[in-house]
């Protein structure tokens, strides 16, 4: 797009001029230096629901009313620094209260001398699409969980039965699959879910500490304890108990949960009497557990207890096609909470990613994204912006896929030194090996190098 537009609607008011940009089905403004509205096309008319008798010689602001106006102005940003902003994400308020979802490109305003006298605005009305990303995105959806994996929405079926059976669950999956968010969903799909959830870090806690945080103590049980405290099946009497990284639990507390789930009750530490526990256990661990009984370290009449129904979450690995999908649940979570309008991700950043296995799974995608969002500052997230150890080890494993002669080895390890240096940002790239971008390329696409 050119550096602002010379504009015949204000210089010469012609009629062909107003009669094409009526044709258009994106909404235009034009607005002077003070933004107030000199022309609107009838999109804009469509969209905000103002006539132009309405709208003509009022700031543009009272007109298009969005989210963005009074903060994160498009038009100020462009006036100020002479830029033109392309897909900025927007909500405005209709002349009826409805609110539209737009996308804005902000240009200046030019006459034919080249001066500067105001700004353009286009703005696109996202209703349709964001209907069919919200149903998409709907249909992928569990409660907080997303996902398209036939195995995950096999689990995704299987919930409401699992929750409202009442009975103790398992839930083995790597660190960073989501165990926490299925166990949430357990407890809100059930009868208990107007009573709380308390979720317990096991591996968090010492060893010495664990029996007394989670049946609680009576007054002098120990040095310390002037006064009696009651524990976290007390909390969540009613509701549900997650026990995470339950794989760390020692022995001796092991027993003592047997007792819970088998007799219900249980007893405070330097206690007597026995307490009733109408608590739901459900239990989470990274390990495999069953092998751990087999070894000795976990109890084996525990592990059944628990395993009453035992679900395994697949790593992010082995459910790739969720990538993109998460990357636009994250990217919109993000600019939520950053205050961006970052539209998504680059195609060669979103291959990378493809590729990538993700050892700290669907936490690792997140802190990715977060660390992107850092660097980025413009609407798409490039492979720039992504960490460079990311980057490093993709490039990495795509060289090793080919045979390379000894020359092009060297020279290989050259370009992924120079790819690291600059964090993956192929212009600098280019410059330092004194090579064009198109040769670049050609070496990148000669090697696997992404």
């Amino acid at each position: 797009m050119r550096r602002g537009i010379t504009c015949p609607i204000v210089t010469e008011r012609s009629a062909v001029c107003c009669e094409i940009l009526d044709r258009i089905v994106d909404g235009i403004f034009t607005i002077d230096k003070e933004k107030k509205l000199l022309f609107m096309n009838l999109a804009a008319e469509k969209i905000t629901g103002f006539s132009r008798e309405e709208a003509i010689g009022k700031f543009c602001f009272d007109i298009l009313r969005s989210n963005i106006c009074q903060t994160r102005c498009t038009l100020d940003q462009t006036f100020e620094t002479g830029k033109d902003l392309v897909g900025i994400s927007a909500v405005i308020i209709n002349k009826k209260g409805k609110e539209i979802p737009i996308s804005i490109n902000t240009t200046l305003l030019k006459d034919e001398s080249g001066e500067i006298i105001g700004g353009i605005e286009m703005f696109r009305d996202l209703t349709v699409e964001e209907t069919l990303r919200r149903e998409l995105k709907r249909s992928y959806s569990f409660y907080d969980m997303i996902s398209k994996n036939h195995r995950m929405h096999k689990i995704f079926n299987m919930l409401p039965d699992i929750a409202d059976s009442g009975v103790a669950v398992l839930i083995e999956g790597a660190s960073g699959t989501g165990k926490e968010l299925l166990a949430k969903a357990i407890h809100e799909l059930s009868s208990r879910n107007s009573k709380p959830i308390i979720m317990v870090n096991c591996a968090a806690i010492p060893e010495t500490l664990l029996e007394s945080e989670l049946f609680g103590y009576k007054k002098g049980a120990f040095t310390d304890a002037k006064r009696d405290k009651p524990g976290w099946f007390a909390a969540a009497e009613g509701g549900t108990l997650l026990l995470d990284e339950i794989g760390e639990m020692a022995l001796s507390v092991q027993a003592k949960l047997l007792r819970v789930l088998e007799e219900k009750v249980y007893v405070p530490l330097g206690g007597i009497d026995s307490i009733p526990a109408d608590v739901r256990i459900i239990a989470a661990t990274n390990k495999n557990l069953f092998q751990m009984v087999q070894q000795g370290l976990f109890r084996e009449d525990l592990y059944y207890r628990l395993a009453v129904v035992k679900i395994e979450l697949p790593p992010l690995k082995e459910r790739k096609e969720d990538i993109p999908i998460l990357i636009d649940h994250f990217i919109q979570k993000l600019n939520v909470l950053r205050g961006k309008d970052i539209s998504g991700i680059s195609e060669d950043a979103l291959s990378l990613l493809m590729q990538y296995n993700f050892p700290g799974n669907i936490r690792e995608l997140e802190n990715i994204l977060e660390y992107a969002f850092i660097l980025c500052k413009e609407n798409v997230i490039g492979i720039e912006h992504l960490p460079e150890e990311v980057v490093a080890e993709m490039v990495k494993n795509k060289t090793k896929k080919e045979e390379l002669s000894d020359f092009d080895k060297q020279y290989a390890e050259n370009i992924i030194e120079v790819l690291k240096k600059y964090n993956g940002n192929k212009m600098l790239t280019a410059k330092e090996l004194k090579i064009s971008r198109t040769t670049l390329w050609r070496k990148l696409k000669k090697y696997g190098i992404n």
